[in-house]
């Protein structure tokens, strides 16, 4: 037996059906439910808590619709949220309504902003009640445990020391830097994107301003979201124009954001630090290959997003529930496959490229060309201008935003939670 740990000594072995690596959505979600379906599950989640700022707040229709189908939708809601049930933009002096959600059910048709910790937090409260679920905070995983080309599990380190976690199915949901995809050897290919992205928030200070969720112009893409008492606020830049921004000044950078959204101007004031502005570093990739014996990779890990349409969130879930689905019943059965894990990509791969193909377009047709000035950004892509006259268009795009391709309908059983023993 081998392993790619560097100590010598073997720390206790914990064994598991299913030891997933990153306590991020798709993590909490596959973790919720495999327990959900009676399979022992070990979730490593390498901070001590989910209380990280910056971080994606969009729900979309197809997490929500998933809520619902598990029976969790009414008390979800009951969390702190914004809806958005319609998008607009502001391109030059020209408002269009883009997209439309309210074709959906009530239930689910609409976008709900809430902060990504009180998402986790509840998918981790509500996971408790299966005696199969273990979360394993400020666990961050150091090494594969290996039997020749066959992943056996992972070892991590705690505060408590080394865990040794052995399970028939490691699933990488660490993110786009994933520990477990370059311990694996998995390769990805970079697609390419010529933005990045300055995060901020602005408080309200009493101030309103139209609901708009995207305002391009002549070099300028300003997304602002309403959270309540402040706006998130997304400022698309080149790729590598960070450093320059600052060099030009805190006073340079509050002119231009009032200069887009003039209502910002007074409450700008108290954003004096380049401390309380954060860099998205945007990158669009995608694995040759999910899995290999022994693990699978899901979410940003197999598939980095651009945040365009605020999709990268919901898109991981998706992957989690189809993980869920096919794999639920291989691993009670206990004969799990290579051939099981592939098809969790041959299920997801497409949904993935048809998402990442239309960021690059809007990367390339529409952002790229109003960071360059041209003179096509002062007015809406033809696209928009026939929504803006079409109810139907408008709710076509509304759904595929909302709920994406090849959605994703939960499927994995639901067992009493003593229905099994380990």
């Amino acid at each position: 037996m081998t392993g790619t740990a560097e100590s010598s000594s073997t720390p206790p072995a914990i064994q598991t059906e299913c030891c997933i690596a990153g306590g991020g959505p798709a993590g909490m979600m596959l973790g919720y439910l495999l327990a959900r379906a009676g399979i022992a599950v070990v979730v490593l989640e390498k901070h001590r808590d989910f209380l990280r700022d910056f971080r994606g707040d969009t729900v979309h229709p197809s997490t929500l619709r998933t809520m619902q189908e598990l029976g969790l939708l009414q008390d979800f809601l009951k969390l702190p949220h914004q809806r958005l049930a319609h998008l607009d933009g502001v391109f030059g002096s020209e408002r269009v309504r883009i997209a439309e959600l309210t074709g959906l059910p009530p239930s689910y048709g609409f976008i709900a902003f809430m902060p990504q910790w009180d998402f986790l937090q509840f998918l981790a409260e509500k996971a408790q009640k299966y005696p199969h679920f273990q979360l394993r905070m400020g666990a961050r995983v150091s090494a594969l445990v290996q039997d020749g080309a066959r992943v056996l599990g992972a070892r991590a380190v705690s505060d408590e020391g080394e865990l040794e976690i052995r399970a028939p199915l490691t699933v990488a949901a660490d993110g786009r830097r994933s520990t477990v995809r370059e311990l694996a050897g998995l390769r990805s290919r970079d697609l390419g994107a010529p933005i990045d992205v300055l995060w901020f928030r602005i408080a309200t200070k009493g101030e309103k301003i139209e609901p708009v969720f995207a305002h391009v112009g002549q070099g300028h893409v300003l997304v602002t979201l309403d959270r309540g008492d402040y706006y998130q606020c997304a400022y698309v830049i080149a790729k590598g124009a960070a450093e320059q921004i600052k060099a030009r000044g805190m006073a340079r950078f509050h002119a231009e954001i009032a200069r887009i959204v003039p209502a910002f101007a007074r409450p700008l004031s108290e954003l004096q630090s380049w401390d309380d502005v954060k860099l998205l570093t945007v990158t669009v990739d995608r694995l040759e290959r999910w899995s290999k014996d022994g693990v699978l990779c899901i979410g940003d890990a197999a598939h980095a997003m651009s945040p365009v349409g605020g999709v990268g969130i919901n898109l991981a879930i998706q992957d989690a529930v189809a993980s869920a689905n096919l794999l639920s019943e291989p691993l009670r059965a206990g004969r799990l496959t290579p051939a099981d894990l592939a098809r969790v990509e041959a299920r997801r791969e497409l949904p993935t490229r048809i998402t990442q193909a239309l960021q690059i377009q809007a990367h390339e047709r529409l952002l790229a060309p109003a960071l360059r000035e041209t003179r096509e950004a002062q007015r809406p892509p033809l696209l928009f201008r026939f929504a803006t006259r079409s109810h139907a268009l408008r709710r076509l795009l509304g759904r595929v935003i909302g709920i994406g391709i090849r959605s994703e309908h939960v499927r994995s059983p639901e067992l009493p939670p003593n229905a099994r023993q380990h």
